[in-house]
């Protein structure tokens, strides 16, 4: 981050939003996961803002924004990412977002077609039920009694350290702690740990996830998308960037020795594909009368072998 990247604030509806706003040219959204906030973006929002207006919103809930007893539906975070918007005078975006925060994008470009010209997904959800037991476990009755005694201060900071720690031993399986204890002494404050909750509810249960976008993925073949994913994912498993492979989903790269955010553990690499997918796939413009006769068969036609099928990369 640079000192120009400060914490901004809006009031939308009420409630108190955080955002950040940095660099000058087309509108990018960047949208964190569960348990983060805006804060997640730093290693890439910097050169991303070289050549984008870069918007990096704290959502409901999270970071510095309000934490109130509200939606926290997926689709109420899609209209909270319209309104904000709108709020700044933007009214296309290509949007990216991160694990929950990609269920989010996917919510939004559904509801409103006409202000998407992109969409990115980070480690995404919403392509599969699997995820880690450590998200399913905060659906289970009395977690957040369990978080509160967890969290108490004379053991919070060695956990956290114990798990920064181990982020850094090169052990398999232990790349992401260091953010999991960004998440963990987040649940500190009650308020945080009451929404988290709300957010998890809507979308998934001690099973798994319950809310999918895969029945209606096909309505993204008139958006480019582009699906970035850590090979070593142990949140959200990386065999979902093939479930995106198999909905015909523009082009999925899999990116060798990243964990849950790719963003963070290959930066470079990140904002390399991000600045190659926008330049090589135009903006898309939004037809009603395309859409709804997509709506009625459920379905567009397919193109001719090797003509727009979709490429998966794996990165080294």
């Amino acid at each position: 981050m640079t000192s120009d990247d400060t914490l901004e604030h809006v009031v939308v509806h009420g409630y108190r939003r955080a955002y950040r706003k940095v660099g000058s040219g087309p509108a990018l959204l960047l949208l964190h996961g569960l348990g983060c906030d805006s804060s997640t973006w730093d290693r890439v929002i910097v050169p991303l803002a070289e050549h984008f207006t870069v918007i990096a919103p704290d959502l409901l809930g999270h970071g510095g924004s309000d934490k109130p007893d509200a939606d926290y539906s997926l689709g109420g975070y899609a209209n909270g990412m319209r309104d904000l918007l709108t709020l700044l005078g933007i009214d296309k975006v290509t949007v990216v977002g991160h694990s929950f925060g990609g269920g989010v994008a996917m919510q939004f470009a559904y509801q409103f077609p006409d202000r998407i010209e992109r969409i990115v997904l980070v480690s995404t959800g919403g392509l599969g039920r699997e995820v880690t037991p450590l998200i399913r476990m905060l659906t289970v009755p009395g977690v957040g009694t369990a978080l509160h005694v967890g969290t108490m201060r004379p053991w919070r900071r060695p956990v956290a350290g114990a798990m920064r720690a181990l982020s850094r031993s090169g052990v398999a399986g232990t790349r992401d702690l260091g953010e999991v204890a960004r998440i963990y002494e987040s649940f500190a404050d009650p308020r945080t740990r009451r929404a988290v909750q709300r957010v998890t509810s809507h979308v998934l249960d001690w099973r798994g996830q319950f809310v999918t976008m895969t029945d209606r993925t096909y309505l993204a073949r008139i958006v480019p998308v582009l699906v970035i994913w850590g090979d070593d994912d142990r949140v959200i498993p990386v065999t979902h960037a093939d479930n995106a492979r198999r909905q015909a989903l523009s082009d999925v790269h899999v990116l060798a020795d990243a964990g849950h955010f790719p963003h963070r553990d290959r930066p470079e690499e990140f904002v390399q594909l991000l600045l190659e997918f926008v330049a090589d796939h135009p903006a898309a413009s939004y037809h009603r009368g395309r859409w709804r006769a997509m709506l009625r068969k459920g379905d567009v036609p397919q193109l001719p072998a090797g003509e727009g099928d979709p490429t998966v990369t794996v990165a080294g």
